[in-house]
């Protein structure tokens, strides 16, 4: 029986718990956890009977095999950079880095070590997306005539709600297209096999001023004095891919009763496909003679689909089986295995390419190209 993978995490919020019980779920071992918060971090470790560390070079030399960096974006680089010169994989929350010159440099540094280094873009892990890319594959929708849809939340509805993400040094430029907008470009572009190359976008700011600290959504109450919010709550984008097809999304974290809803459509010339997040057991499918729906784990299932879904139809699969999924495919990795679909460095510093083109049209108003990656 081969040992169990393990795990470190830095980071002590809400996602560092998501990456644990992911860790244990796949069969891993959670060793320990860093975090700047020393009360958070020790809590968190005894929950998972692990240690607390106390700098990042004793977390270094722990003997961990990945690193999961869950810390604000603005040290992501930092933490990733010393885990790969150090010899460890890495699990990298999205984005990768603040600009873009530091998410080129991580990612070549990540292919140079060879080691396994991936993003949690964890809703590639929905059995009923493996299923509408597997039938784009073969052709069942034809060519597309439009990519549309949108990734809205309300969890910073309320001008009483605050987060590090508001704070452009800590979360970067963007802030909605950058934390959830990417996912969406991520998702569309693997189903639909399409890659966006231009983008014109609009940046809104809805609460002009926000609290310091955080509020409970993301843990902790917000303090502190009211500061100007210079990241935006609102992004819509239109795009055009590469073979020609217009895309759009728009992207809100002030949408109420919006928990998580990435909601996607694209429009084929056979056939049309759309997916919910909310509802992610079923996946609509509109046809020239009608519509009908298909659910998760019932016949025929394309081999991802299958591989996917571990419960039988009717027993709901949410968000963290995706995130437990994801890293047993990294973990897969780690020993050498080549798992389809595994999120990498490359596509992190792909979505960072679009983040910072979206940006660069909103400051612009302008059509803005997305730079090519460097493969």
């Amino acid at each position: 029986m081969e040992a169990p993978v393990r795990a470190a995490i830095i980071g002590t919020g809400m996602i560092a718990a998501v990456h644990a019980r992911a860790v244990h779920g796949a069969g891993g071992r959670v060793v320990g956890f860093l975090g700047s918060r020393r009360g958070r971090a020790a809590a968190l470790a005894d929950e998972w009977d692990a240690v607390e560390f106390p700098d990042l070079d004793a977390l270094l030399r722990s003997g961990v095999d990945v690193v999961h960096v869950c810390s604000p974006n603005s040290t992501h680089v930092d933490y990733a950079e010393a885990a790969l010169r150090a010899g460890l994989h890495v699990v990298c929350e999205k984005p990768l880095a603040t600009t873009l010159a530091d998410a080129e440099r991580l990612a070549a540094l990540a292919a140079d070590t060879g080691l396994v280094a991936t993003v949690p873009f964890v809703y590639r892990y929905h059995p009923i997306v493996r299923e509408l890319r597997a039938r784009r594959m073969t052709g069942d929708f034809g060519e597309w005539n439009a990519l549309h849809g949108s990734y809205t939340q309300d969890w910073m509805l309320s001008p009483d709600a605050a987060n590090w993400r508001v704070d452009g040094a800590a979360g970067g430029a963007s802030r909605a297209f950058a934390d959830i907008g990417s996912h969406w470009c991520d998702l569309v572009e693997y189903v639909s096999g399409e890659r966006l190359r231009s983008a014109s976008a609009l940046f809104s700011i809805a609460v002009r001023e926000r609290p310091t600290g955080s509020t409970a959504a993301f843990g902790g109450a917000a303090v502190g004095d009211r500061r100007p919010v210079t990241t935006e709550d609102v992004a819509m984008a239109t795009f055009v891919t590469e073979s020609g097809t217009p895309a759009n999304v728009v992207v809100s974290q002030v949408a109420a009763g919006r928990r998580n809803r990435l909601w996607f459509e694209l429009d084929g010339a056979h056939a049309s496909a759309v997916f919910d997040q909310e509802q992610p057991e079923v996946a609509w499918l509109g046809l020239q003679d009608g519509a009908r729906v298909i659910s998760r784990a019932t016949a025929p299932m394309s081999s991802e689909h299958a591989r996917l879904a571990y419960l039988p139809p009717g027993h709901a699969q949410g968000y963290q089986d995706c995130f437990t999924a994801f890293v047993r495919d990294t973990f897969s990795a780690v020993r050498g295995g080549t798992p389809e679909g595994l999120p990498s460095f490359a596509d992190g510093l792909r979505a960072t390419r679009i983040v910072d083109a979206v940006a660069r049209s909103a400051a612009s108003r302008s059509w803005t190209d997305i730079e090519g990656d460097v493969r």
